[in-house]
């Protein structure tokens, strides 16, 4: 029943959004309503507790500003562009599944890895590739593609060494990769277009990669100065491996053009057409898979995964659907009772006790301390949307893209509630908490560098 509602809701959402003269909007909060009633005793305590206090806060607001019951059903709905993003994307992990390209992916580092600094180098950057492109789908596809070839290496913790290198490889194209919905609502924030603001993200994007090989290789070269015989190990290891046949390179290849071939179609049709950021990626996300799947001749095998994703994979996003929706009719009852008003001066008034700039620059910190309360850093962000509008603050609006999208990745990589190290914990069978505490170093790193770059744009926009 749910995942019908979810669809359901989904395609109301797209219909109104493509075709605006249709006025849907009543049967959207309808819909979404009942799915916030259908969920609420089916998700985890916390997330009914995070998501209760948002409903009741809204109903409060609302029932002071004198909302009627017709007010109070339509403030129901908003976040659907999330949602709609968070169950489309994984359907491009369907042709790299059908493709077995993970075989490709063991043979290739079977054949070309030689120590464990170079293990960890290549599972960020397969990390970091795969995020352009498959979003959360990457955490399981590189950890299930990398995870036997780390046991040809004598390494300490192989938990911790994976899921650091996944969950930060995975964490730095989110600044800028299409699919991500996170870039989708900052966009959209801002008024920025996607195309425009790549020269100013992409660089701090990667230079946390590179940032993150340096650490994850002096990392290994420390381990290996006690224990001298390791590299001995690895390095014959490493030698067997390359027994192994395969078409590592050449199915690695593949996935490299469908990304750039994804990304320039994404950057024509927002060119060419008026929709949405967030509606455009998720209209194209089908067809491009299937015009993949296709190409390998497994378009039977996608039809049949198609229909499982939309009946799995929605109720699995039961915690999403509730505690996104549940925090849409929040953000609705604070514009409704002008509660807002007061958010954005209280913003208004930090900016003019540290000033502007300096406000921008810790603005990252902020998406990261509302990670620790379960809010997820798109929910943060809307609620601050009004004060960060960056006409009205007088800075530069790619520098609070690169903010915003900053302290997103701070929260992606250490939130102990968001699906990032949920699903990270639950694949390493290891506590959230832990999985976060992993990342806590490199976490500082990149909001440091952060803060040197913003201050550096600062200067020259």
């Amino acid at each position: 029943m749910l995942s019908i509602l979810g669809a359901v809701a989904i395609f109301l959402y797209i219909l109104s959004e493509v075709f605006p003269t249709l006025d849907l909007s009543l049967f959207i909060s309808i819909v979404s309503a009942v799915i916030i009633i259908l969920t609420f005793f089916k998700v985890p305590r916390f997330v009914q507790i995070i998501g209760g206090i948002f409903l009741l806060l809204g109903f409060i607001m609302l029932i002071r500003s004198g909302a009627g019951w017709k007010d109070m059903l339509m403030s129901f709905g908003p976040m659907l562009n999330l949602l709609t993003l968070f169950a489309m994307v994984p359907i491009l992990a369907l042709p790299i599944r059908l493709g077995q390209y993970e075989v490709g992916i063991q043979s290739f580092i079977k054949r070309r890895v030689k120590n464990s600094g170079q293990l960890y180098t290549m599972t960020s950057g397969i990390s970091y590739f795969f995020s352009i492109f498959m979003n959360l789908a990457t955490l399981p596809m590189t950890y299930y593609a990398i995870r036997t070839a780390a046991d040809l290496f004598s390494i300490q913790k192989k938990e911790r060494f994976m899921s650091r290198a996944i969950t930060h490889g995975f964490a730095m194209p989110l600044m800028w990769a299409p699919v991500t919905p996170i870039v989708g609502i900052v966009v959209e924030m801002t008024g920025v277009k996607w195309v425009s603001m790549l020269p100013y993200v992409v660089p701090l994007s990667l230079f946390g990669l590179f940032l993150d090989w340096y650490s994850g290789r002096l990392t290994a070269r420390r381990r290996n100065r006690y224990h001298r015989d390791t590299m001995v190990d690895e390095i014959a290891a490493a030698e067997d491996g390359g027994a192994v046949e395969g078409k590592g390179s050449s199915r690695i290849s593949h996935i490299l053009i469908a990304i750039l071939i994804f990304n320039v179609l994404i950057s024509i049709f927002e060119s060419v057409l008026s929709f949405s950021f967030i509606i455009l990626v998720s209209l194209l996300v089908i067809p491009f898979a299937l015009g993949w799947t296709l190409l390998l001749k497994k378009a039977a095998e996608f039809k049949v995964g198609l229909k499982e994703h939309f009946r799995s994979h929605l109720l699995k996003m039961k915690d999403q659907f509730f505690i996104f929706l549940s925090a849409g009719f929040f953000i609705s009852a604070i514009q409704f009772s002008n509660t807002d008003v007061y958010l954005n001066t209280g913003v208004q008034g930090i900016m003019n006790v540290i000033g502007i700039e300096m406000f921008i620059i810790l603005l990252p910190f902020i998406p990261l301390a509302l990670a620790f309360t379960g809010l997820h850093p798109a929910v943060g962000l809307a609620l601050l949307s009004e004060a960060l509008d960056p006409q009205s603050i007088g800075v530069s609006p790619y520098i609070l893209t690169v903010s915003m999208l900053a302290g997103a990745v701070a929260a992606f990589l250490m939130g102990p509630y968001n699906a990032t190290i949920g699903l990270m914990s639950s694949i390493v069978k290891t506590n959230s908490f832990k999985v976060s505490n992993w990342n806590i170093p490199f976490t500082l790193l990149f909001l440091c560098a952060s803060m040197v770059y913003m201050i550096l744009l600062l200067f020259i926009l």
